[in-house]
């Protein structure tokens, strides 16, 4: 047993060093996350497969949480993909509050550090619903598009939250269908695995998987 494996392992020892290279660059430098719900659109949409910088907050020892030089911390707008352990999934969420801000949200409205965040109806990237529409948010001067149904939700209001040092407040810019922090709350810091600005490719799940060649490389 012993001399077929060493065997095994002359054989292809290169195969094996470059797959565990690989492992490892995934692991803690980059790698994609696909994205198979609509909680994020129309920012992203389902069957986008999402680049994730993994150095992005830190370098940490491969196939772990743990941090070994922080680099930078997370900011209003990110785009961060986490593995929650409330959930017990990988999740990708925007960042509305980072720690010391106060967070209110009235008729899916923010109110952040008492600022009353802008909103814009718009035409450029609507699609025409009975049930919901798309509109620009505006925070600290960054515009995105978020999704709100026309229809009350539960979802659409919640009173004033303090987040605390070491915790993320997270939305899915589709705010009446996410499951984010007003569902799972707030988010620990060791969970946030990187954050994403680009899509890698998608695929049409209503179009018998076919690539969506608009989406490729599209910037979020």
């Amino acid at each position: 047993m012993k001399d077929n494996l060493a065997k095994l392992w002359k054989e292809n020892k290169s195969l094996f060093i470059f797959i565990g290279l690989m492992l490892v660059f995934r692991s803690a430098v980059a790698d994609w996350s696909d994205v198979p719900t609509g909680s994020m659109k129309p920012t992203i949409v389902e069957g986008d497969r999402i680049f994730i910088n993994k150095m992005a907050y830190d370098i940490r020892l491969p196939f772990t949480h743990i941090s070994l030089v922080t680099l930078a911390e997370p900011q209003t707008n990110d785009i961060i993909i986490f593995d929650s352990a409330v959930s017990d999934k990988r999740l990708v969420k925007r960042v509305i509050g980072v720690p010391g801000d106060t967070i209110i949200m009235k008729n899916n409205k923010l109110i952040i550090n008492g600022q009353v965040i802008s909103y814009q109806e718009t035409l450029e990237n609507n699609v025409s619903s009975n049930d919901y529409h798309d509109i620009t948010e505006t925070i600290n001067g960054q515009p995105h598009f978020i999704r709100t149904g026309k229809l009350a939700s539960q979802l659409a209001n919640f009173h004033k939250v303090l987040v605390p040092a070491g915790q993320y407040l997270v939305l899915g810019d589709n705010r009446d269908n996410s499951a984010d922090s007003r569902v799972i709350g707030l988010v620990p810091r060791n969970e946030i695995v990187g954050r994403s600005s680009q899509v890698a490719f998608s695929l049409d799940y209503n179009n018998n998987f076919l690539p969506r060649s608009n989406r490729f490389f599209h910037s979020l």
